[in-house]
């Protein structure tokens, strides 16, 4: 409520302030304790103000501390005569209202300020199904009393007194519709952190346990998505929702279940787009064309490429490198190595103007490592690269799939070049490297695949068949 009667005048936090600061001056009240930081720690519900700061608030919104949500009403008056009692000392301000100047904008502030309170994220999260009805039929019973009203002033064409009682009533409504949410700016501060936590935690857990962690998270944010929030707390959790949409995304990926990978895809599109922003939207792009690469169409992954790099612009982003070199190793895949060592060299570039970045080592950030893993990924199919190389730009107890995907790259480079056996032994020294609870479907079918070509009776087939049945055997799934 402090905060819908701050914005209902058009304040800023600083103006606010500014103005107590005023008040205090002119009735010398003294100087006031409170400043920015304390006043939105007042409306967030994160602090209470001293009874001294509480009358001095209310003398400067013209309210008592019922109105400004500082305290209960336990008022049992079921109608007549109403008094209101001002701060002692001002007794000449104690008003005697009757009925009719009950219904003007003051008392049905506080009408929907009671309301309000009855409507908060617990009384959501309880479902609290008689308060719901309660409050239905009173909006329902103001609604009509309220329409009543202008159509009668519409035939009548002489609006007196409590008409713009009316008007004001209803500007004050839409204020506090504007200004209360379910949640607060801790809840969101904490949905951030856990977020990110989730991104750094990706690095390094297996993808299955990793996928019911965010699916927890996801849980809980749905509750407050589908609540009405303010436009700023509602970007907010739609950007968190992005981000774990993509990790759910990728941990499927990674289990082998493309179909709802895809899905998931598509639903951290929808919240990006909600979002608005572009860099956010390009990187949902982006990440979605390593699901195309390994179970999709080639020319599909150099399409959504090519989008993502228009949506992320030219200045050095995560998602601007990561199209890029996607884009380059899709093209070298398909053969048009001119096309793919071009769009390597703009990977490069945009990654080297992004040195001066801080680079965390959490998912969906364009790391060295990742430089690596694409530009390696592209040497090899365009028959440029020792992958060796770049397995030693890994720090050793490999973190990640990287260095079995790079050696499984080279492997069926080899393969669709007839050598069977070379490609089955380095396939079989890479699901060596992945440890048991990180050898999902994304390694081991890429490495089964190998054996349809292959001569059986070759050693290095029939090891890389023994290797793949251990493997199907305690198959992350």
């Amino acid at each position: 409520m402090l905060k819908a009667h701050r914005l209902a005048r058009g304040w800023s936090a600083r103006q606010a302030i500014e103005e107590l600061e005023q008040l205090c001056e002119q009735h010398g009240l003294g100087l006031p304790r409170a400043n920015i930081d304390l006043l939105n720690a007042w409306e967030n519900n994160r602090a209470r103000p001293r009874p001294q700061t509480i009358d001095l608030l209310a003398r400067l919104y013209k309210a008592n501390a019922v109105r400004l949500g500082l305290a209960a009403d336990y008022c049992e008056d079921t109608g007549g005569p109403k008094v209101v009692v001002m701060a002692q000392g001002r007794p000449e301000e104690a008003v005697r209202a009757d009925a009719g100047a009950a219904r003007s904008a003051d008392y049905w502030a506080d009408h929907r300020a009671a309301h309000s309170a009855d409507h908060s994220a617990d009384y959501w999260a309880d479902h609290s199904v008689d308060h719901s009805v309660d409050h239905r039929a009173d909006h329902r019973a103001d609604d009509a009393r309220r329409r009543a009203l202008f159509h009668h002033a519409t035939l009548m064409g002489r609006p007196d007194g409590r008409f713009f009682a009316e008007v004001e009533g209803i500007r004050h409504d839409l204020d506090r519709a504007l200004a209360i949410g379910t949640v607060t700016e801790d809840q969101l501060d904490r949905l951030d952190e856990q977020v990110l936590r989730h991104r750094r935690e990706y690095m390094t857990t297996p993808p299955m346990p990793m996928l019911c962690r965010v699916m927890l998270e996801i849980a809980d944010v749905r509750k407050l998505t589908v609540m009405r929030q303010p436009a700023s707390a509602q970007r907010r959790l739609l950007t968190a929702t992005t981000m774990l949409a993509l990790l759910s995304a990728d941990a499927l990926m990674k289990l082998g279940d493309t179909r709802q990978a895809h899905a998931w895809y598509g639903t951290a599109r929808t919240a990006s787009d909600d979002v608005g922003d572009l860099r956010l939207r390009a990187l949902v792009r982006a990440q979605q064309t390593m699901l195309l690469y390994y179970y999709g169409d080639l020319n599909e992954t150099v399409r959504l490429a090519r989008e993502a790099r228009m949506l992320a612009g030219s200045a050095p982003s995560s998602p601007a490198a990561l199209a890029a070199a996607a884009e380059a190793r899709a093209l070298a895949r398909m053969g048009d190595g001119k096309a793919a060592r071009t769009a390597l060299a703009e990977a490069e570039q945009i990654f080297a103007r992004m040195r001066g970045l801080r680079q965390d080592d959490l998912a969906f950030v364009f790391t060295e490592k990742r430089m690596v893993f694409y530009r390696t990924g592209t040497l090899i199919e365009l028959g440029d690269a020792q992958p060796i190389e770049a397995i030693d730009a890994f720090p050793p107890g490999f973190q990640t799939i990287d260095p079995a995907l790079i050696l499984l790259d080279q492997a069926a480079h080899l393969a669709r070049n007839g050598d069977h056996e070379e490609a089955c032994r380095i396939a079989a020294e890479a699901l060596s490297q992945v440890p048991a609870e990180h050898r999902t479907s994304i390694v081991v079918t890429r490495a089964k695949a190998l054996l349809a070509d292959a001569d059986p009776r070759r050693p290095a087939v029939r090891h890389l068949s023994r290797v793949l049945a251990e493997s199907s055997a305690r198959l992350a799934l």
